[in-house]
């Protein structure tokens, strides 16, 4: 479980602060969604989540461990796929456990069935610049397992993409995450998308700095299809969670 307790952060010079006193959880396994607008601190959060921010004040636990006392508990996937265009895909993929002085041999074991469960076996040896988008974000996805950590930090990974893509790649996020339980945190400006894909929303409405994040539970169970999005319940979620980010805007 992540847990954040009475955590409080500014970036230095800046007067006005991030986050104060924010204090909120996140069970094992659970696809959580974070939304808020442009600037609000959500990267923030993220980075404080995975150690390139240290709070100013509060604790920030996993498994009731301060993470400074951890290792490998957390994996980011930023909003770009940031390939290394002279590698193949298998070498892309592989990286993290380059770095872990894994066996060469495993390497190729692992990379190999991850490719296979990501639906890219076939694709091992070719270059970044064969795939297309979502391709290259399944790439990106199975590098980010491949890291061995519990904890995946999606920051927008897919808002590069066209609309069908994108939603083809929501729908194959969830089968990855049903098949690995991973716990995921995922930062969206999409309200649609966070629905489809979220068990728990939070989202950010204060000015900054902010305090808390309200926690919405999306009324869907697993597994999901496009259709449920359309049942009343959730278009009016869905109106309600706009609502909510217009009127942050405004403050």
């Amino acid at each position: 479980m992540l847990r954040f307790e009475g955590v409080s952060f500014r970036y230095p010079g800046d007067a006005q602060g991030m986050v104060e006193d924010l204090s909120f959880q996140v069970a094992d396994g659970e696809f959580v969604a974070i939304i808020g607008a442009s600037g609000c601190g959500k990267s923030t959060i993220f980075r404080l989540i995975n150690g390139l921010e240290k709070p100013d004040s509060g604790r920030i636990l996993v498994d009731e461990k301060p993470i400074q006392t951890i290792k490998n508990y957390s994996a980011f996937m930023p909003q770009k796929d940031l390939l290394f265009p002279w590698r193949s895909i298998e070498k892309n993929i592989c990286l993290p456990m380059e770095l872990a002085k894994v066996p060469p041999k495993e390497q190729g074991k692992r990379g190999a069935q991850v490719l296979e469960q990501v639906g890219l076996a076939d694709y091992a040896k070719k270059f970044p610049k064969d795939l297309s988008g979502g391709m290259k974000q399944r790439v990106a996805f199975a590098r980010t397992l491949l890291s061995g950590a519990d904890m995946l930090l999606l920051d927008e990974p897919f808002s590069a993409l066209d609309y069908l893509t994108r939603v083809e790649m929501q729908e194959w996020l969830l089968q990855q995450w049903e098949h690995y339980h991973k716990t995921i945190l995922f930062i969206t400006h999409d309200v649609e998308e966070a629905i489809f894909l979220a068990k728990t929303i939070y989202i950010i409405q204060d000015s900054r700095p902010f305090k808390e994040m309200e926690r919405i539970e999306v009324p869907l169970t697993y597994p999901r299809n496009r259709e449920d999005l359309k049942r009343g319940e959730i278009v009016e979620l869905k109106e309600s969670l706009i609502g909510k980010l217009r009127r942050s805007v405004s403050l």
